[in-house]
């Protein structure tokens, strides 16, 4: 820039981003700088070098004093000088590597929040990053490590990679060899295809500008000579390291001059390739403004209730056909824009949690990552809702649970464990699957009013929008949101009632669809036949043994022994028998649990609950589908019709003409003064183009002396 503008001193100086839109003007012969305001509206002021930087300064001591330290509010300057460019630079402050430990912690968290505002400067694609390396060893790749992140420039693509204080590595090389590799260092060790080929090296001498007695340079042009004798001194340096010249190449990348050039010849080229773009962008946008422009001035000569009420079922059936547009998939809205990651959906919709309060995965959930939006967005969220209750398992019931689900029979005292498993099975499937199907619904409820305002996009990127009459928007918005509450409750009400069906009467046929393993369960809880009739048994009776069963058996293993056809049919007989009246016994006259009994009512609760749960899932994606979203299809733009047609029969107040004339009139100046803008941009714009096309080359920056460097003689600089 040709002066001194920053705080400069020991440690970190720079605590807010400082843009600076730089203009060359041949008539300011001193810098006139403008610091922009704020608050809103934006309004740019006049002041000082001194003040600014007076400025700067103080807003660096305010922000020590706060617990971050740091703030990504950009402080914005526009300076005009004869020595300026025509460039923006945005100086970020310095990145902060702070040494590992718990006593580091504070200056941790500050290089932290630096690297997240450099960061967020570096993610806009159009921007160029300098990034400046304080080392001699390209190895050490301080700043590059940030600059390469993926979020920034992996690829170093549009990053221009200087070295700084190029003064101070001279006198550390000892081999031409080493200066060498330091001047022109491999592909492999920068990692990347920077711009311009190769590093810049620039050396600024040290010391202020100023009257006062700590200041080394009396006004900005001693700064500027001495930033040019600075330069030719490290060029003499080098060469005597080298024992000879440096090349063309070598020679063109030392010093600030050579790095400004190359910025100008930068932003020449891209005003080059951009230019013939714009042009027609521009005539596309005039032509916009000016059928916009038309059809305002019609609208307000044919303002009147007839034309309203025509225009408002035009834009009613354009609004209905976006929203189904939307529902059955397209991709005319930006999904950077108006979609929704899962981790979005789940913050601003609701979560779906399992009764022990655990969200599945997003590893899990197809497409959780990607911003959707209308039916694909639904989709996800009902696929979700299937992966969560789908795995639903039922807990392991309490022995307490068991014994005070049998209670007394209405007709006998006795203990009836089937019913105890029902009423078990039906309790828990209605407290775990009611909250979950609530949430369901207030997730696809927000899902689909989401649709709404993209669909109000789109009908203004179209044109077909009625921005001048926000009473009749809203009143269709307030439709919308009628519809989709009483929607919603309706068809939780069917799905409320399914389930109240499927746990007010358990029926075997549908409640144990797991026959086969419910049977395989109980053959593994059961005695193998191989056991003892003795201890054959005891099964579901803990320590119960029937009167004479032993004697029992064993006189019958003494009858007619010498018949070996006929005896073990006999056995297993009477063994059966003996089972059947003891399992009689445990499970109508005995209230104490034994353990092979209680897995038994577990295992019955558990079949009865995934039977419930399957039967839900199914239940709930078939109700949601078909009174949930397929009456956003076919049933309310019926709804809308009607509502819109009664009001403009019932009441008079659908428009409100002198607001909608206001808004038309205001609209038709606003568009009156953007014509205007477009206009002269467009006029620029192409003066623009002719000049650059018509232009000589600019002078070769390496056929210079070091005594005519750019900065002595203003005249060189190209004016753009």
């Amino acid at each position: 820039m040709g002066f001194q503008f920053n705080h400069v001193g020991g440690g970190t100086k720079t605590r807010r981003p400082i843009t600076m839109h730089m203009k060359y003007n041949a008539d300011c012969a001193q810098p006139r700088c403008f610091l922009v305001s704020e608050d809103q509206p934006h309004r740019e002021k006049e002041q000082s070098l001194d003040e600014i930087q007076a400025y700067i300064e103080s807003e660096n001591k305010r922000l020590e004093g706060e617990t971050c330290q740091f703030s990504a509010k950009e402080i914005i300057l526009k300076i005009e000088y004869k020595f300026c460019p025509n460039l923006t630079i945005i100086d970020t402050p310095g990145l902060i590597s702070a040494a590992p430990g718990l006593k580091n912690e504070t200056l941790q968290s500050q290089g932290g929040a630096v690297e997240a505002i450099v960061l967020l400067k570096m993610q806009r694609k159009e921007f160029i990053i300098l990034c400046l390396e304080d080392s001699s060893d390209w190895s050490n790749a301080t700043t590059r490590r940030i600059v390469m992140q993926l979020q920034a420039d992996p690829e170093l693509s549009r990053t221009i990679l200087v070295s700084t204080k190029l003064d101070t590595r001279i006198p550390q090389f000892s081999r031409p060899d080493d200066v060498k590799l330091f001047l022109k260092p491999p592909g492999c060790l920068l990692d990347g295809n920077i711009m311009g080929g190769s590093p810049f090296f620039t050396s600024v001498p040290s010391g202020r500008v100023g009257s006062s007695k700590d200041s080394v340079f009396p006004s900005n042009t001693h700064f500027q000579e001495a930033v040019a004798a600075r330069e030719a001194q490290d060029v003499v340096l080098l060469e005597e390291k080298l024992n000879g010249p440096l090349s063309r190449e070598e020679c063109s990348r030392v010093g600030i001059s050579r790095l400004r050039w190359f910025l100008e010849e930068l932003l020449q080229r891209r005003y080059l390739d951009s230019v013939p773009n714009i042009i027609p962008t521009l005539n596309k946008e005039l032509r916009t403004i000016t059928n916009k422009l038309q059809q305002t001035t019609q609208d307000l000569g044919e303002l009147n209730e007839t034309r309203l009420r025509e225009r408002g079922r035009i834009f009613r059936d354009s609004l209905l056909a976006k929203l189904s547009l939307l529902l059955r998939g397209s991709v005319v809205a930006s999904p950077e824009k108006y979609g929704e990651s899962l981790q979005d959906e789940r913050l601003q919709g609701g979560v779906i949690v399992s009764p022990d309060g655990l969200q599945m995965p997003h590893k899990h959930v197809p497409n959780a990552t990607m911003r959707l939006y209308g039916g694909a967005q639904y989709h996800r969220a009902m696929a979700e809702f299937r992966l969560i209750v789908g795995k639903l398992k039922c807990h392991t019931v309490s022995r307490e649970e068991i014994v005070n689900a049998c209670g007394v029979e209405d007709i006998h005292d006795g203990t009836n464990y089937v019913r105890a498993a029902c009423v078990i099975a039906t309790s828990k499937a209605r407290d775990v699957f009611e909250p979950l199907l609530h949430q369901l619904g207030f997730r696809l409820s927000h899902i689909l009013r989401r649709s709404l305002p993209i669909a109000f996009h789109l009908l203004q990127r179209d044109g077909d929008y009625i921005s001048s009459d926000a009473f009749f928007v809203r009143r269709i918005a307030s439709a919308f949101e009628t519809f989709v509450d009483s929607t919603e409750r309706d068809c939780l009400g069917k799905c409320m009632e399914d389930l109240r069906s499927m746990t007010r009467y358990v029926t075997w046929s549908l409640h144990n669809k797991g026959r086969s393993a419910l049977r395989h369960f109980l053959g593994s809880v059961s005695t193998p036949n191989e056991q003892s009739a003795a201890s054959m048994t005891n099964i579901g009776l803990e320590g119960f043994s029937p009167p004479n069963s032993s004697n029992s058996c064993k006189q019958d293993s003494k009858v007619r022994p010498e018949n070996n056809v006929t005896l073990p049919n006999q056995e297993s007989s009477q063994t059966t028998h003996v089972k059947l009246v003891n399992l009689l016994e445990s499970t109508l006259w005995n209230r104490k649990l034994a353990p092979t009994l209680e897995d038994i009512v577990n295992a019955l609760v558990a079949q009865i609950f995934e039977g419930i749960r399957d039967h839900c899932v199914a239940s709930a994606e078939m109700k949601f589908n078909c009174y949930f979203l397929m009456p956003m299809v076919d049933k309310f733009p019926t709804v809308l019709r009607e509502t819109l047609e009664t009001a403009f029969q019932k009441d008079t107040d659908v428009f409100n003409v002198a607001q909608v004339r206001r808004a038309l009139e205001k609209n038709r100046a606003d568009l009156a003064l953007e014509l205007k803008q477009v206009e002269k941009l467009h006029e620029k714009f192409i003066n623009i183009h002719h000049q650059l096309s018509s232009a000589y080359p600019s002078p070769d920056p390496q056929q210079e002396t070091f005594d005519e460097l750019p900065v002595d003689t203003p005249d060189n600089h190209p004016s753009l």
